[in-house]
């Protein structure tokens, strides 16, 4: 399905991780909570790490296929929802990183586009690299292959 000249992305594992430390610490909480007071939080801690695990394998299951004419952007365990935007349609791109994607050199790029449907598309927890020129470079190659020029 995939050329070779594809890039295929997916979050980080250190970033669902972290997305899902919070309720990691809560499940922690909840058995420290069993320890010492009644067993039944035990069934508490259960509950919030099977949330905890379902949220970390949901992150991991993001997947953002570049090609040379467009964005295929896939999510979901259960109900998969598949996404595809031209690379014609994008405009700006933006690159955010907390503290802590800073220093797991993490970032958040976010791609702003035409389309009615996906305005906003957003790379989430993927490695620091180059890849916002490589996107521009083809976006820009197929304005140019499709004749298609902005008028602002």
């Amino acid at each position: 399905m995939t050329q070779n000249d594809d890039i295929l992305l997916r979050p980080a594992m250190l970033f669902a991780f972290l997305k899902a430390l919070p309720l990691i610490t809560l499940a922690i909480t909840f058995l420290l909570l069993a320890w010492w007071l009644s067993p039944y939080f035990i069934v508490f801690s259960l509950v919030v790490c099977g949330f905890a695990w379902y949220r970390l394998l949901y992150i991991r299951s993001f997947q953002y296929l570049i090609t040379h004419e467009y964005i295929l952007l896939t999510q979901g365990i259960f109900f998969k929802r598949i996404d595809q935007v031209e690379l014609f349609r994008v405009k700006d791109y933006i690159i955010t990183q907390s503290f802590i994607m800073q220093i797991c050199k993490l970032m958040v790029l976010t791609l702003k586009s035409t389309d009615a449907e996906n305005a906003t598309i957003r790379f989430q927890g993927i490695s620091e690299s180059n890849i916002v020129e490589t996107i521009r470079t083809r976006v820009l190659e197929v304005r140019k292959n499709n004749n298609i020029y902005e008028l602002n």
